[in-house]
């Protein structure tokens, strides 16, 4: 359950309780998908509760508003600290929290918004694709073409992609799916990116048709931190079948989670022997506080 009659989210300015929120049902977000979001994680630490990456995150969320024509008042800093309370007043260290920006106001036009509102959630949520290795799919359907939509910005409207990729995959008894770009290589997740392992080293796809996470993004820095080299480039999902030792996904959501197979096609290198599960402990390590790196990630 997200929410009870006791929690409280913030709302334009004010901390509501989470079911008596509402905005129009002439929204312009509510018709087309018009707003941003972000997905942080809060962590238990020696130190109290630790918003991971929150900078990052909130950053983020005002290069999302920019890229599509949605004003934010808030900086950072108070985005951070509004965060913080929030978590304070539902009594939660490990959280998942939340923020979307949207446009509530009654609008059916296709033009940007005058305007904007502020959403900020908070909940506990275990890691969205759970513990478990994953069977993933190669998807029927592709990440949208960059020269269409601004992939580098977190808009709920991409997500219909995501949305169906990932209830096709299930449908067809699969954990997850993996979806191409245009040209063919490999992307992304419908939420979380994608690496694989061979001979010790790591590759994952370059920007251009993904989103770069904050958790792929920390991954690499870790991995490079423990001496391992990455590899940001394109890649068919042949390699994958023919050369690929290993894999696994990252997102905020999700963490770090393993992938079995692709296709039906399994691994030869268990996942709790591989490059995926000694950066999973560094990362686990690193959010709640027990690891302090040598490089600023």
């Amino acid at each position: 359950m997200y929410f009870d009659s006791n929690t409280l989210a913030y709302l334009d300015g004010a901390y509501v309780k989470a079911n008596e929120a509402s905005c129009s049902v002439y929204a312009q977000t509510l018709h087309y998908g018009y707003s941003v979001f972000e997905g942080i994680r809060s962590y238990k630490t020696p130190n109290g509760p630790q918003i991971f990456k929150a900078k990052e995150h909130y950053e983020r969320l005002h290069y999302s508003c920019q890229t599509v024509g949605l004003p934010l008042e808030y900086s950072v800093e108070e985005l951070t600290e509004i965060t913080y309370k929030l978590l304070e007043l539902n009594n939660l260290q490990d959280a998942y929290i939340r923020p979307l920006v949207f446009a509530g106001t009654p609008n059916m036009s296709l033009t940007t918004a005058q305007k904007s509102n502020l959403l900020i959630a908070v909940w506990e949520w275990g890691k969205y694709l759970g513990d478990k290795t994953l069977r993933l799919m190669i998807s029927p359907y592709e990440r949208p073409n960059p020269k269409s939509v601004p992939i580098e910005a977190k808009v709920a409207g991409h997500y219909v992609n995501s949305t169906i990729a990932c209830s096709d995959a299930k449908a067809k008894g699969y954990d997850e799916a993996l979806l191409l770009d245009m040209n063919g290589f490999v992307a992304e997740g419908p939420g979380a990116n994608f690496f694989y392992e061979k001979d010790g080293e790591l590759f994952t796809a370059p920007p251009g048709s993904i989103l770069r996470g904050i958790t792929r993004n920390t991954i690499i820095d870790l991995a490079r931190e423990a001496g391992i080299t990455v590899h940001e480039k394109f890649f068919t999902p042949d390699v994958l079948f023919n050369e690929a030792e290993a894999a696994f996904m990252t997102g905020t959501a999700a963490e770090v989670v393993g992938v079995q197979s692709i296709n039906e096609h399994v691994f030869s290198k268990p996942y709790k022997e591989s490059i995926g599960a000694l950066l999973a402990d560094k990362y686990a390590a690193l959010v709640t506080g027990c690891l302090t790196p040598t490089l600023e990630i």
